[in-house]
């Protein structure tokens, strides 16, 4: 039985147009042990972050004082991670595609745009615009735009993925010239305010803003856990999930405006990653052992959470280059990248 058909069958039976036969105990216990596995180790690593290196006694008011100061580190990888995992997984489910990432509908272009014109309206003070109200704005900007444009691409005989893609792609290529062209006229101080913005550390979270962010991204998850049977039958093509009776079109628009919902959040915290979720979603296809949303959400959460993670400690403790973190995870998500549209093309 191809993947597809064994994707339909266990959509029949999600939807309840077929009793679902029982599952051994053991065989659940196999079935869900990589996603365990890989929680299992994402927090020891978690652990390991916030205790490794502590020069004050365990258990100490001073230990424990440090352990709270790393906190917004560990609590900013844990909310890319998984805004990035989520994001990446559901685009490849409304696109039906394994190959693209949100990045080609324009959003690392937007931020990049939008971060250009303030240090290029308001110079070196672009400096003074931080806060919530700041993040909050640059979030809602990339939701907004996302909102209007799939609003616009999925109503009445413009319904065509295919050309949000390609819109996606030139406004992409249009917001990236307009930032180089703002860039080239701006002095050299303030082109290093810029670079410091555009080039965040993953290790730097914002302690005020990863509660409102974690609210945000959590209602996300809890949204799309309760749809993921409808997503499987999403990723199938339109014509598969319209005679299931799935509402194809609201379904697809509603997880893009997700999908801007966590890039935004990810975004606005460290910065563009391209790559980053094309690299965990490709890990999690290829340890799944199924195709429901069911297995791979979690388990491209848990990967994304391991990759960063683990990224992280070795490069702070190991080598002392905590800076480095996004700079090798999107070197080898582009390689990945590569090589699986290699091995596409010539299949």
């Amino acid at each position: 039985m191809t993947s597809t058909a064994r994707q339909g069958t266990v959509q029949l039976n999600s939807l309840g147009d077929a009793p679902a036969a029982p599952v051994p105990r053991m065989s659940r216990i196999r079935h869900y042990a990589p996603v365990l596995t890989v929680f299992a180790i994402a927090g020891l690593l978690a652990i390991a972050i916030l205790t490794y290196g502590n020069p004050a006694e365990p258990g100490s008011a001073a230990f424990l004082t440090i352990v709270r100061s790393r906190l917004a580190s560990l609590g900013t990888i844990a909310l890319v991670a998984v805004c990035q995992a989520v994001a990446t997984v559901l685009f490849h489910s409304a696109t039906s595609n394994r190959i693209l990432t949100p990045s080609i509908l324009g959003f690392d272009a937007l931020y990049v745009l939008s971060q250009t014109a303030l240090v290029f309206v308001f110079g070196v003070t672009a400096q003074s615009f931080e806060g919530i109200p700041k993040i909050l704005a640059q979030s809602l900007l990339m939701i907004v735009f996302a909102t209007v444009l799939y609003g616009w691409l999925f109503s009445g005989k413009r319904t065509n993925l295919h050309l949000l893609l390609l819109v996606g792609l030139v406004l992409g290529m249009g917001f990236g010239s307009v930032s180089t062209f703002m860039q080239r006229l701006l002095t050299p101080s303030e082109f290093d305010v810029l670079s410091a913005r555009l080039f965040g550390s993953i290790g730097k979270g914002n302690a005020e803003y990863l509660p409102v962010a974690a609210v945000v991204v959590g209602a996300v998850l809890v949204w799309a856990w309760l749809r993921r049977r409808r997503f499987d039958v999403v990723a199938l093509g339109r014509d598969v999930a319209t005679s299931l009776g799935v509402q194809y079109r609201r379904e697809v628009i509603g997880i893009l405006v997700a999908v801007a919902v966590l890039i935004s959040v990810s975004v606005t915290m460290v910065g563009p990653m391209t790559f980053y979720g094309f690299l965990v979603a490709t890990l999690a296809y290829q340890l799944a052992r199924g195709d429901s949303h069911a297995e791979t959400l979690p388990l491209a959460i848990g990967i994304g959470l391991v990759t960063l993670l683990g990224a992280t400690f070795i490069l702070k403790n190991v080598f002392a280059a905590a800076g480095l973190v996004t700079v090798i995870i999107e070197f080898a998500g582009g390689l990945l990248f590569l090589i699986m549209l290699l091995r596409k093309g010539l299949r």
